[in-house]
């Protein structure tokens, strides 16, 4: 009895070309055009087709397992890592830690195939696809960072809330810093900033959402000095971009951000994976772990720029970082050449430019350590702690201070072995008291 031979769809055409070509219709040559061929395979197909029928047209591995097929074992490791291990994982990113930390190399499809076969599907859930249009990337690196924060559950509960911090080039997709802040504020900002103009240089561009941090309230009147000076008033961001020469730009829509936006989205997949690996649970294990995980990242999905090299400024040769990247305020320096900022009163000293700094406009550099410094037209100034005012003297002294403990015994002494010397009761101890003899 003959076996049920299954042919496919390209099979089926080759064997009523042969057919014909058996009929006496149609000539080998004719044949081999026909099924795109060539005229050699038209004669093997045909001697097979003479000698097993429709069965010797039938590929023959066909029912065999392929020697480079993935091992029973394998497959299930990796369903148990990626319901263990590395659940949550995506599933390209589980593909890649795979092959890091356990060794096994597999494609990205295979543990697709593998992971769905066992019902499990991938974490990450996809919105439906919007039109819109996408902007060209700048043309050269450094020529446009686009910054932003992502406050975020990174820790998932492990820690405190946090958000991250960050800056990426438009033009090749690489992320220059980022840091972890308890929250978005613009010291973390300023941070960011120093370290990526330490690193590469001064960007030509930056580009940013409308946050406070680096934009005025629009119903914010300038200050009398900004108004005799002609300028519209500027956040310490703000205030910082301009000295530097960096174009601040403010984006009108999270979509226009998209290089940053997209970014987040891949952080807060991978970096919360990694991070939970590593069982990080504070803000200071996290900040020591971003180096590493930025240097693999930007490794594997950086882009090289239309235009090769950099467009990033170099600092000057006297370029002090810790002039610029500082909040700066403006104070007025009492007749005592005293200036009071925020509780503290900085007593300034005379110099060899100037005897006295009395009703001086000076600027307070405070430093991001926290730290102050008091510079005058752009010269630094020696400065000591101001001793109080006599009204905050007065103030101190009217204050009741707490009662002294009268003690009984003296202090007890330790000697050089650390034992507990003999101590000798003080004069007014009630054993030292004499005591009246009592009357019958």
């Amino acid at each position: 009895m003959e076996g049920i031979v299954t042919l496919n769809q390209r099979e089926q055409v080759r064997l009523r070309v042969l057919n014909e070509v058996e009929k006496g219709v149609i000539g080998g040559r004719q044949a081999a055009q026909l099924m795109g061929m060539s005229l050699r395979q038209v004669r093997r197909l045909l001697a097979a087709y003479r000698a097993e029928g429709a069965a010797g047209l039938a590929h023959g591995n066909r029912g065999r397992k392929p020697p480079n097929a993935i091992s029973e074992s394998v497959k299930r490791a990796v369903v148990e890592l990626g319901t263990s291990r590395y659940a949550g994982f995506n599933q390209r990113h589980f593909q890649e830690m795979l092959a890091r930390q356990e060794g096994i190399s597999i494609s990205r499809c295979s543990v697709r195939n593998i992971l769905l076969g066992s019902g499990i599907r991938s974490p990450r859930k996809r919105r439906p696809p919007e039109h819109r249009s996408r902007r060209e990337r700048y043309a050269q690196e450094g020529m446009l960072l686009q910054i932003d924060a992502s406050p975020h559950d990174w820790l998932q509960g492990r820690g405190s809330a946090m958000s991250l911090l960050g800056a990426i080039d438009d033009a090749t997709g690489k992320v220059a810093h980022a840091l972890f802040r308890e929250q978005e504020d613009s010291t973390g900002y300023l941070m960011l900033m120093r370290e990526v103009v330490t690193r590469y240089g001064i960007p030509l561009a930056v580009y940013h959402d409308r946050h406070s941090i680096f934009e005025v309230a629009p119903d914010m009147r300038p200050s009398v000095a900004e108004q005799l000076e002609g300028k519209p008033p500027l956040t310490q961001f703000g205030r910082l971009m301009e000295e530097l020469g960096i174009e601040s730009i403010a984006a009108l829509s999270p979509q226009a951000k998209g290089r940053i936006e997209r970014l987040w989205g891949t952080f807060q997949d991978r970096l919360v994976s990694e991070l939970r690996l590593a069982q990080v649970a504070t803000i200071e294990e996290a900040n020591r772990f971003l180096p590493d995980f930025l240097d693999r990242h930007n490794a594997q999905f950086t882009l090289p720029a239309l235009v090769a090299g950099s467009a990033y400024r170099q600092v000057t040769s006297g370029f002090t970082p810790e002039a610029v990247f500082c909040f700066k305020h403006r104070c007025t320096a009492g007749l005592d050449n005293v200036v009071q900022f925020r509780g503290h009163r900085l007593q300034v000293l005379p110099s060899m430019e100037r005897f006295s700094y009395a009703r001086c406009r000076v600027e307070v550099h405070e430093a991001l350590g926290g730290s102050l410094r008091v510079y005058y037209q752009g010269q630094y100034l020696d400065t000591c702690p101001a001793p109080a005012e006599a009204t905050l003297a007065r103030k101190s002294a009217a204050e009741p201070q707490p009662k002294p403990i009268r003690q009984t015994f003296s202090t007890p002494i330790r000697t050089s072995q650390g034992e507990l010397a003999p101590t000798r009761p003080t004069s007014d101890h009630p054993w030292r008291r004499r005591l009246l003899p009592v009357r019958s």
